[in-house]
């Protein structure tokens, strides 16, 4: 059997529209010791293109992080494979809060060998990355963040906040994840060592390793909301709790954000009107991650910068010569920052 994917983005529309299929998100993360990672990824893509899952999955020597879109008629057979796997066994499986609009969030299947399942910069043979922080449920997490004694933190980057947070919440002005670690320490928890520190993510594998580390820092009231937003959210409307997060839920896929309030908190890049849909530039040579309203989309073409407007306009072999000049692009069009983005707090 073929372990990987062929097709162009086209005929992956095509099969997944002609399939009539309904389509469940599934987001899920173990940390665990796998001996040999090539073999368990071979096996997840038998196993998952038999059942036509589609989704993006990284595997490692240190467990699996997985987001996937599963046919809701194939979920049970999916689950039951899925838990008889003995380190994912009644593993937590966070479902999307909604579709967004978006039919097929994903078009393929995708799944990669690395060398971490998280990028954190961190030796984890220095520290028990087991010894984690206490898991908060909704209701928990509402109550202690109601704490005066509580610092509230996001693990996540700066373009994700900038649509959705907590309330109360500090929101570090990070790229990655990488970087969060010490700059939340040097900046918001030292001298706060008596605290309750709460940490929360989108569906809660940063705050898994993010708790471990701070524990082995040294602080001693580490806890992190279980399942992320995604869970929260849903337990919140489950059981009729309040909902303390304001605006959108960003998520890595093509829906880029699931709606848990009706605030929008953002603006439009371009225009500054309030907004809070991240789109991709669709110059070739960009794809710069940026919030974009229907108005300046038609006006620019879904780019942006008049720029990349005109770059999009030029024949197809001179944008490719244009793309092998710049060789310094992926220092210029990072995620959600960029000196072309007017209406945006930036750091380049």
């Amino acid at each position: 059997m073929q372990l990987w994917n062929t097709f162009s983005k086209e005929e992956l529309v095509k099969r997944l529209s002609e399939s009539g299929h309904e389509f469940v998100t599934i987001s899920f993360y173990q940390y665990a010791k796998i001996a040999n990672p090539r073999l368990f990824r071979d096996h997840l893509f038998q196993m998952w293109s038999n059942l036509e899952i589609v989704g993006r999955t990284y595997v490692a020597h240190e467990g699996i992080n997985a987001q996937v879109s599963v046919p809701v008629v194939n979920f049970e057979r999916f689950r039951d494979e899925l838990y008889q796997i003995d380190f994912l066994e009644n593993i937590r499986l966070n479902v999307a809060v909604e579709d967004a609009g978006v039919p097929f969030p994903f078009l393929k299947l995708k799944i990669k060998v690395r060398d971490k399942i998280l990028a954190d910069g961190l030796n984890d043979e220095t520290f028990d990355v087991r010894n984690r922080g206490i898991h908060l449920s909704a209701e928990e997490f509402n109550k202690l963040t109601d704490d005066p004694n509580t610092i509230l933190i996001d693990f996540r980057n700066h373009y994700e906040s900038e649509v959705g947070y907590f309330k109360g919440a500090i929101t570090p002005d990070v790229d990655t994840f990488r970087d969060s670690l010490p700059e939340i320490e040097e900046s918001y928890l030292k001298g706060n060592e008596d605290k309750n520190i709460v940490m929360y993510c989108t569906g809660g594998i940063r705050c898994e390793k993010a708790s471990a580390w701070y524990k082995h820092r040294g602080f001693k009231n580490v806890h992190q909301l279980e399942g992320g937003i995604i869970k929260y959210a849903n337990d919140c409307k489950e059981q009729g709790l309040e909902n303390k997060f304001i605006g959108k839920n960003f998520v890595f896929d093509d829906r880029r954000g699931e709606r848990i309030s009706d605030d929008i908190i953002a603006q439009c890049h371009q225009c500054g009107e309030p907004f809070d849909t991240h789109t991709n530039c669709v110059n070739d040579g960009c794809h710069l991650l940026f919030i974009q309203c229907d108005s300046c989309k038609a006006k620019y073409e879904n780019c942006c910068s008049q720029e990349c407007q005109d770059t999009i306009h030029l024949p197809i072999e001179e944008q490719k010569a244009l793309r092998q000049n710049n060789m310094e692009s992926n220092k210029i069009f990072k995620k959600g920052r960029s000196e072309k983005l007017i209406f945006k707090a930036n750091r380049v």
